[in-house]
C-alpha cells in the first residue's frame, strides 16, 4: 500500500472546501449547482427504483410475447422520462444563466454620445 503524501485531502474535506470556496465566490452559481445536483439525484433515484420494478417484472413473464410488451413499454417509458429530465435540466440551465447575467449587470449604462472626444 502506497504511503499516503500530504497533497492527498478526504473526498469529504475537499468537497465541502470547494462548496464554499463557490458559495463564497457567486452564492448564486452555487445554488444553481446545488439545484442542478439534488434534480440529478432525484431523478436517478426514481429511475434506479423504476429500473428494479421492470426487472422484477419482466423475471416473472410467462411468455416471450409478455415480455416483448413490457420490455417494450419501459424503453418508451423510460426514453420520455430522460427527455424530460434533460429538458428540465436544461431549463434550469437556462435560468441559471439569465440569472447570472443579470447579476453582472451594473445598472448603469453609457451612452456613446457622453464620451469626450
Amino acid at each position: 500500500m502506497a504511503k499516503p503524501t500530504d497533497t492527498q485531502v478526504s473526498s469529504g474535506t475537499a468537497t465541502s472546501a470547494a462548496t464554499a470556496a463557490m458559495m463564497a465566490f457567486n452564492p448564486l452559481a452555487s445554488n444553481a449547482w446545488l439545484s442542478f445536483m439534488s434534480e440529478s439525484a432525484r431523478f436517478l433515484t426514481e429511475r434506479l427504483h423504476q429500473d428494479l420494478d421492470a426487472q422484477k417484472a419482466m423475471m416473472a413473464c410467462k411468455s416471450p410475447t409478455e415480455l416483448l410488451q413490457l420490455q417494450s413499454a419501459f424503453l418508451k417509458t423510460a426514453m420520455d422520462q430522460y427527455t424530460e429530465h434533460a429538458t428540465r435540466i436544461q431549463a434550469m440551465m437556462t435560468t441559471a444563466t439569465t440569472n447570472a447575467a443579470k447579476d453582472l449587470q451594473s445598472g448603469h449604462s453609457r451612452g456613446y454620445d457622453d464620451v469626450p472626444i
